[in-house]
């Protein structure tokens, strides 16, 4: 069976003693960065209330959030009875174990306590967040590739790859991939074109952006999790579906709920005015 060779990047960059600088963190910290850029540029359009200074606040906001939920989702949800037997591993968040639906919830939470602080709309933060942030994931995936994990089912596809941390050692669809274009390519400019067309249509009330990120990532997470391999711990949790799925599927109906509340508060807003 033909298959194309894992590239194998060695995922430590440089280490000095016991600190090692690590391609799945550098990827975490530029796609901070451009999330960055593309808000600041956002905030120069006058296409949100946010200021140069609230972003910086809101950044650290959604570093700990990220983290927090990422960790305690993964925790409860995939590996309850391993950190139940060994619970000081926990907080060795270094050896991975992160949920992506988990940071969306703590980056959710973190959102709703900076817009109290600094007493700004909920969905404008959160369509910001949404907007800018997407392009991330893409860093993300490319992270999970070259770490050689999260990999997908076994496949004849002719780009199948065979990835050093798989014990059966068969070809598998490079799933981090797939994922790196759809979710953080494919989803941010229909995101982006969503935003200019809004926009330009005087639409643009707060929370499309954030429904429609979490109804776009929710259908193509829950489409390709069809080819990743399900978590080992777990397998399939509900039929045919994988925990990743399920969660997905969540996230879809909470989406639906802020588009559907989004267009009942426009509808109210338009028959006001008229």
């Amino acid at each position: 069976m033909l298959v194309i060779p894992y590239p194998r990047i060695p995922p430590v960059i440089v280490s000095i003693g016991p600190l090692a600088i690590r391609w799945y963190g550098v990827m975490y910290i530029v796609g901070y960065i451009v999330g960055y850029r593309l808000a600041l540029g956002r905030i120069r359009r006058g296409a949100t209330a946010l200021s140069r200074q609230g972003l910086d606040s809101l950044v650290w906001y959604l570093v700990i959030g990220m983290l927090v939920g990422a960790r305690l989702t993964y925790v409860l949800v995939y590996g309850a009875a391993e950190y139940r037997a060994h619970p000081a591993e926990v907080f060795a968040v270094w050896r991975g174990g992160l949920s992506f639906h988990g940071a969306v919830i703590g980056m959710a939470v973190a959102c709703a306590l900076f817009a109290r602080r600094y007493r700004l709309s909920l969905l404008e933060v959160t369509d910001t967040v949404a907007l800018c942030g997407t392009p991330g994931l893409f860093f993300g995936r490319i992270g999970n590739f070259i770490n050689g994990e999260l990999y997908g089912r076994a496949s004849s596809v002719p780009w199948a790859m065979i990835f050093p941390a798989d014990p059966l050692q068969v070809p598998r669809h490079p799933s981090q991939l797939y994922e790196a274009f759809a979710e953080g390519v494919l989803l941010s400019v229909a995101l982006w074109i969503l935003d200019r067309r809004s926009g330009q249509a005087g639409r643009a009330a707060p929370g499309l952006l954030t429904g429609a990120f979490l109804v776009g990532y929710a259908a193509l997470r829950f489409l390709l999790e069809f080819t990743r391999e399900p978590d080992v711990q777990l397998g399939l949790v509900a039929g045919p579906f994988s925990m990743g799925q399920v969660l997905s599927g969540i996230m879809f109906l909470a989406g639906l709920l802020v588009l559907l509340w989004r267009r009942f508060h426009v509808g109210i807003a338009r028959h006001e005015t008229d």
